[in-house]
C-alpha cells in the first residue's frame, strides 16, 4: 500500500508498505530516520518513542498504516532551524547521552512532560520517564537533563 502522513513538518510518502509493517520500521528504513530506536518490540523499553499527531506513542507498536494522513514528530524533529531543543541540549550538556540507545525515547518523554508541565517535581519526571529503561545509568543524569531543561 501507498502511505502519506507528515513526518517532521514535511509532507512524506512511502510505496510497499506491508500491513504488518511497524510505524518505527517505516521511519528507520523507509524514511531514513534512524533516531527511534528498535530494543523490545514490544513497547515496554520507550527508545522508539514518537510523537503520534502530538501525543507520545510507542512507534514499534502502532502499525504504519495507522499513519495514513497523520502527523508523526520523532526526535530529529525536535531541533529547529538547525539548533538543538533545549532538552537534546541539556541530555549533552549533562552527560545524559551515555550509549545513546535509550536517549532518543528519553527526550521524547522529556519534550512531552515539559510540554505539559513547564516546571515539574521529581516525582512527576520519575513518572514521566518511567516507561523508558536505560542500561548504562543510574538516571542521575537523565534527571539532571531534564530538570535543566525545565529551567530554560
Amino acid at each position: 500500500m501507498r502511505l502519506n502522513l507528515t513526518v517532521n513538518g514535511e509532507p512524506r510518502q512511502a510505496d510497499d508498505v506491508w500491513e504488518g509493517e511497524s510505524l518505527l520500521f517505516l521511519l528507520r528504513e523507509r524514511l531514513g530516520l534512524p533516531g527511534s530506536k528498535n530494543a523490545c518490540e514490544q513497547g515496554e523499553c520507550g527508545s522508539c518513542t514518537v510523537y503520534l499527531d502530538g501525543t507520545p506513542v510507542c512507534s514499534c507498536l502502532v502499525a504504519a498504516g495507522q499513519a495514513e494522513g497523520r502527523a508523526v514528530r520523532t526526535v530529529e524533529g525536535l531541533a529547529e532551524e538547525g539548533d538543538l531543543d533545549r532538552v537534546q541540549r541539556a541530555f549533552l550538556e549533562a552527560g545524559a547521552v551515555q550509549c545513546g540507545f535509550c536517549t532518543p525515547g528519553l527526550i521524547v518523554a522529556a519534550h512531552d512532560l515539559l510540554a505539559r508541565v513547564p516546571d515539574p517535581s521529581d516525582g512527576e519526571i520519575r513518572e514521566a520517564l518511567a516507561g523508558n529503561l536505560c542500561r548504562c545509568t543510574g538516571y542521575e543524569a537523565i534527571l539532571d537533563a531534564v530538570r535543566t531543561a525545565a529551567r530554560r
